[in-house]
């Protein structure tokens, strides 16, 4: 199901990094972010209602540089 917030999404299990990209075109890589929660992302109905009930304020954040 397509979100009105996230754009898109992808998780390095590795490095436990998980990369979301907002509709405004701003990607934010999540740090330390364990692979259930990041599977559970992609199972979620409305993946901006998971997001922040799960993952906003729960994990250490940046903001990548745009590519323009």
């Amino acid at each position: 199901m397509p979100s009105s917030v996230i754009k898109s999404y992808k998780y390095e299990p590795t490095k436990c990094l998980l990369y979301i990209t907002f509709v405004s075109g701003i990607t934010y890589v999540y740090k330390s972010v364990p692979v259930d929660i990041a599977n559970m992302l992609k199972a979620a109905g409305s993946k901006g209602r998971y997001f922040n009930h799960f993952i906003k304020g729960h994990y250490k954040y940046r903001k990548l540089r745009s590519k323009t």
